[in-house]
């Protein structure tokens, strides 16, 4: 503990290293989050495979963690990183295989039937499963080393650490821009992703070292078993239950940042949407506005803070309709630089990072405060499990939405180079924003109900 006089004690160098690595780990799966729906579709996998898909690699990612953080502690956290870089490695890679070592071309538009056999399928499966489990093991292992070094200064380390989850997914993203624009291929992004994993693998290869625990701050090794009891405990907590459901709806809305936005845009507005750059409005925004919210909103009860980022949340998918009305439709461009289409998709995610600023933190607050006494730590190891249902959920119901709700008596037109794009009914679609707004606005309504009736019915 260092006194009020003394300089603070800088933090290590494996502290750094474990931010570097974490810092082109963001920026691989940020490079092609954005696109995977595009690319599926385009491979030939239809309307609802490349969502479910997609929902399954983020659940993968957050729900792995209480399992893959427990083999990470008992073979330590460097070979779980060389272990988790290496599944990544080879999970970008079978991403992009159909396409550079299959023979499969991707279709200039995204196709609703499905045309890709098993050469296509099989390695799509294989590289999810990869790329859900080598990012399960990253986050525990990144975070325990944050905690373990943060040498008094918790604060400060988890706010670098959050800063430069953020910095990765902007670095990534460009990145990706750049090369898939001047190579005029989208495949491109999965070398852009397998390229910063191949850098994380060789920062821990080189220069990450395990941290070591003294006697007083060494924890008790935890089994398979064990994560998967304390499981079915937490989950036999009726109220921890309903927490869940009725939180995972900020999450299902978020999702959809990398759902319905991506084929919305693709199949309604511009033929090659930047969808790289367009949601890269959220990493902005949380860097540039993290600091203020925190000082502005931050001594907000943890609940008020949560119903105010859900109920913004749901708010950012209804500003939509309004290009649906607009003189010249979605496609029209605004001082010839960006459809009016995409200008509101970018405000949406711009105003979904602000519900994020609002909800996400405090989550695991409110979780902590709902735990029994004595296992806090125990409820607040599955705190991201509202954001692996939100997103199992969210892919498929997404996919269903746009294609069945949105895209109801839509007609395709033909543009001048032979492609083209649907013309939607301005009424169906707008029926389509409307249940996602109303689905945000009902999980605001309900988790303010759920904290209510907890006042009135005390553990």
């Amino acid at each position: 503990m260092n006194s009020p006089t003394s300089k603070p004690t800088p933090f290590p160098p494996t502290f750094w290293t474990a931010n570097v690595i974490e810092l082109f780990e963001r920026a691989a799966y940020y490079s092609m989050a954005s696109f995977v729906v595009i690319y599926l579709g385009q491979l030939g996998l239809g309307d609802y495979w490349p969502s479910t898909l997609n929902s399954v690699l983020w659940f993968l990612v957050y729900f792995l963690p209480v399992l893959s953080g427990t083999v990470a502690d008992q073979i330590g956290f460097r070979k779980g990183l060389l272990l988790a870089t290496t599944f990544l490695v080879s999970g970008y890679f079978l991403m992009g295989f159909p396409v550079w070592f299959g023979s499969q071309t991707l279709a200039p538009e995204v196709s609703s039937k499905v045309t890709a056999g098993a050469g296509v399928l099989l390695p799509i499966m294989l590289a999810i499963v990869l790329i859900g489990i080598g990012g399960s093991f990253v986050k525990p292992c990144i975070a325990g080393s944050v905690q373990r070094f943060h040498m008094g200064r918790a604060t400060l380390a988890f706010a670098i650490f959050y800063m430069v989850i953020n910095i990765g997914s902007i670095l990534g993203r460009l990145t990706a821009f750049f090369v898939r624009t001047e190579l005029k291929k989208l495949q491109a992004i999965f070398a852009v992703a397998m390229g910063a994993s191949i850098m994380a693998f060789l920062v821990v290869f080189f220069f990450y070292r395990n941290p070591k625990q003294s006697v007083e701050t060494a924890k008790p090794k935890r089994t398979i078993s064990d994560i998967l009891l304390g499981m079915v405990r937490v989950l036999r907590s009726g109220r921890f239950v309903i927490f869940l459901l009725v939180s995972s709806g900020f999450f299902f809305i978020y999702n959809q940042v990398y759902n319905v936005l991506p084929l919305y845009v693709k199949k309604t507005v511009e033929l090659t949407p930047a969808m790289d750059i367009y949601t890269m409005a959220n990493p902005i925004v949380i860097v540039c506005c993290q600091l203020l919210i925190t000082r502005l909103f931050g001594k907000l009860p943890p609940i008020k803070s949560i119903v105010i980022g859900t109920v913004i949340i749901g708010l950012s998918m209804v500003i939509n309709i309004y290009p649906l009305l607009a003189d010249g439709g979605v496609t029209v461009k605004v001082f010839d630089l960006l459809p009016l289409g995409s200008m509101f998709i970018v405000l949406t995610v711009a105003m979904i990072a602000f519900g994020e600023l609002f909800a996400s933190s405090r989550l695991y607050e409110y979780i902590g405060s709902l735990a029994p006494k004595g296992q806090e730590g125990l409820f607040l190891g599955y705190a991201n499990l509202p954001m692996a249902i939100g997103s199992l959920v969210g892919g498929p119901v997404g996919a269903w939405l746009f294609n069945e709700i949105m895209c109801r008596g839509a007609v395709k037109v033909m543009l001048p180079e032979g492609k083209w794009l649907l013309k939607l009914d301005p009424k169906a679609a707008a029926t389509g924003w409307v249940i996602l707004t109303a689905f945000g606005l009902l999980s605001a309504a309900s988790m303010f109900a759920y904290n209510a009736w907890l006042k009135r019915h005390p553990a």
